[in-house]
């Protein structure tokens, strides 16, 4: 993968929605087709099929047409009924939303709570498994507002030893495509994923992992659904369609961005995300500045720096966007103003990075920051 600055008109550094490939927005304007004809179904069997290598499943997957919050949602209204016990565990911002979603269909959630920063553990998930009696457990693969990534597959063993027939639900929107995810030999029942983030198209997407536990609990799941019911949606893919109107346009820029990814391959793909995830935090450090996720568990698709003393954070981003034409993100919830963050997934590379580094060294400067080391230099 090569790409330039001059691909975009921003160099944008959020974890989502993230910078498109040109040839996959120029695929964007093509012109409508009949949705319940051949041709859309052609187009959603590929599509389908090019997801399967990046999801490593051989269930069902679903595509909805709806943002990464709605097919969480649909995780937790086609598997659960009100009243029942689950355990929602959270690192940040998006676990606790997969818990609110399931609490506002009427569910009995308990959470259980790890400080942001840190990844879950998965023996304490295992023993909260078994002290709250909980028939589900809710869990974020990589939580974007800390720059964590949870050890999905420890948890999901831990877990499922606990309770054999547990049903387990995964966010893996900000992770799937770009981190390795093995909803099927982890003992996933649900896992989902949008279109906005390591996919390299614009938002509209969504897409679930439909395991047999999880099929079972739908058979008496309680929850209202209509628009995110996956019954409906197993039933038309049959026939090469989708329940109700997609957005066929990203559908246009998802099948080829699947050939592009593929054309890059799945191991691959991982490793340059790894390894830009790693020149991120590098350079980070070299700036004097600190990351906030625990190293040990800093994820590969965005890095959260804490904004340095004497810095007004929403200057920096201020500054970045007017000045440098680069946009990063802010902090989420009680993280406002304490960290920045830097979104590396989907269609990027290493110039990128850096040219997103320099900025930020160049606009630190300009606010006055002196890295700790010069600091003591002029001392």
């Amino acid at each position: 993968m090569h790409l330039t600055q001059e691909d975009a008109l921003v160099n944008l550094r959020i974890p989502g929605p993230t910078a498109c490939p040109p040839d996959v927005l120029d695929s964007l304007s093509g012109q409508m087709m009949n949705h319940r004809g051949p041709e859309f179904g052609a187009i959603l069997e590929r599509v389908t099929e090019g997801l399967r290598p990046f999801l490593a499943t051989e269930n069902d997957i679903l595509i909805l047409t709806c943002s990464g919050s709605g097919v969480m949602e649909a995780a937790v209204v086609n598997t659960l009924s009100p009243g029942d016990n689950v355990l929602a565990v959270s690192i940040g911002a998006f676990g606790d939303r997969f818990g609110q979603i399931a609490e506002a269909y009427g569910a009995n959630v308990t959470p259980l709570d790890f400080e942001w920063g840190s990844a879950a553990d998965p023996a304490t998930i295992a023993d909260a498994v078994r002290d709250t009696e909980a028939c589900a457990l809710l869990l974020t693969h990589n939580e974007t507002s800390t720059g964590v990534t949870n050890p999905l597959q420890q948890i999901c063993a831990a877990a499922r030893e606990a309770k054999p027939d547990l049903l387990i639900l995964v966010n893996a929107v900000s992770s799937a495509g770009c981190i390795p995810v093995e909803p099927d030999n982890w003992g996933i029942d649900v896992l989902v994923t949008g279109s906005q983030k390591g996919w390299q198209v614009p938002p509209g997407l969504a897409m679930a992992v439909v395991g047999p536990r999880a099929w079972d609990a739908y058979e008496t799941a309680r929850m209202p659904r209509f628009y995110l019911d996956f019954g409906k949606a197993r039933e038309f893919v049959a026939k090469g369609q989708t329940p109700f109107t997609p957005a066929v346009t990203v559908f246009y820029g998802l099948d080829l961005a699947l050939r592009n990814m593929a054309s890059e391959g799945t191991e691959a793909t991982y490793a340059r995300h790894q390894r830009i995830a790693a020149h991120c935090r590098r350079r980070i450090e070299a700036l004097g500045l600190d990351l906030f996720a625990d190293p040990r568990f800093a994820s590969n698709t965005v890095t959260a720096v804490r904004v340095p003393d004497g810095i007004d954070g929403a200057d920096l981003s201020r500054l970045l966007r007017t000045e440098y034409d680069t946009v990063i993100a802010g902090g989420q919830a009680a993280l406002t103003g304490k960290i920045f963050r830097i979104g590396h997934l989907g269609w990027v590379d290493q110039a990128q990075i850096d040219a997103a580094l320099d900025a930020l060294g160049d606009a630190l400067a300009q606010l006055g920051y002196v890295a700790p080391a010069q600091a003591e230099d002029h001392a």
